[in-house]
């Protein structure tokens, strides 16, 4: 009998929502607009329904005890400790041999530990309707329909319709796209067969290991020739693992895999949590379209801006502006468009550079 495996990955650092993210405390454990961290709302989710023992927490040693805070009730045998971060491509070929020998019957469920769902319940039709998808030799994808001309995400080109599981429609992937300006994802909006791509893919792990050997050898090698038991002590695997050209899931395998299904994922209320105008998105509005988080405010003639601060003393005013992310955690003041919000990424990128990490700690 095919059993669904979830694994969530929860190893990034969330640098588009610096200052608030950082190193020691990344985005995952951040509550924002919730009672429970990210992180804890995804686990939850799933132990709605899931057993501890199929659920596991790809991440890196720095953050496992982070995390596990976070989900006291969830065993730490639940967590796969990444050696160093290398890209979502390694990590979950190595989740893959650990729950293939969990369980040679079982579908893997990707998902991550950043994602806000209105309506959790339905993820899990979805994925027990992926499970029956990947159990047969498909991959699958859930594919978001588009709200909007958003430049944020990745998009999938969806082909003809399948015999999919009762109640829920599938489509074969055309292709898939990388995030596009504004014309072009209008253009994908208007011709209406395309979806946001979610990032939650389920396979089983021999289709997944199939298609990283055809595209990372080297990688597969790795995998299934090192004892699972021994791994985090064998210097040589250590060693081959460190020497891993980063690869993300999608490059490696998703965009260039044949028999790619998609599904049609309506309903969730979806939001990957990846920036500070996704951020604004999720919390309550003010008449003229202002959120507030953590901060004391004062918006005077003023719309369409978010203000986060820690809950410090300190007012922040804003007279006259709109459409801006203002962000203060005592140390930093973050102020940009909320349109531009993607590229605080470049700011981090920017302050490793110039050696001022002691701002991204």
């Amino acid at each position: 009998m095919t059993r669904l495996h979830a694994v969530v990955l929860a190893g990034g650092g969330g640098s588009r929502l610096w200052p608030i993210s950082r190193r020691r405390r990344p985005k995952q454990v951040l509550r924002l607009s919730m009672e429970r961290s990210l992180f804890a709302e995804s686990i939850a989710r799933l132990r709605r329904w899931l057993p501890a023992e199929q659920i596991t927490v790809a991440t890196t040693p720095v953050l496992a005890d982070l995390l596990a805070e976070e989900v006291p009730d969830l065993p730490r045998s639940c967590f796969l400790l990444e050696p160093e971060p290398k890209g979502t491509a390694p990590v979950l070929g190595l989740a893959a041999v650990v729950v293939s020998r969990q369980d040679p019957q079982a579908v893997m469920a990707v998902l991550t530990s950043d994602h806000a769902m209105e309506t959790p319940q339905r993820l899990r039709s979805l994925l027990e309707a992926g499970a029956d998808l990947a159990a047969a030799g498909h991959i699958v994808t859930l594919g978001i329909p588009p709200t909007g001309p958003d430049t944020g995400y990745g998009y999938i080109r969806r082909g003809e319709a399948l015999a999919g599981p009762t109640g829920e429609q599938a489509f074969a992937v055309r292709e898939f796209r990388e995030k596009p300006d504004a014309a072009t994802a209008q253009r994908y909006l208007d011709e209406g067969d395309y979806y946001w791509n979610s990032g939650m893919f389920l396979w089983t792990p021999g289709r997944l290991l199939d298609e990283i050997s055809r595209r990372m050898p080297e990688l597969h090698q790795l995998l299934t020739q090192a004892d699972p038991a021994a791994r985090s002590e064998d210097p040589a695997f250590l060693r081959a693992w460190s020497s891993l050209q980063p690869q993300t899931i999608d490059y490696a395998v998703m965009e260039h895999a044949a028999d790619v299904v998609v599904l049609h994922a309506a309903g969730l209320g979806w939001t990957d949590v990846g920036s500070w105008d996704r951020v604004y998105q999720l919390l309550e509005k003010d008449p003229s379209a202002n959120a507030v988080l953590g901060a004391q405010a004062l918006l005077r003639d003023s719309a369409g801006s978010l203000v986060v601060g820690e809950g410090g003393e300190r007012l922040i005013v804003l007279d006259g502006v709109h459409d801006l992310v203002v962000v203060d955690t005592g140390d930093v003041l973050l102020i940009c468009r909320r349109d531009q919000a993607g590229r605080v990424r470049e700011i981090v990128e920017d302050l490793g550079r110039r050696g001022l990490d002691r701002y991204l700690v």
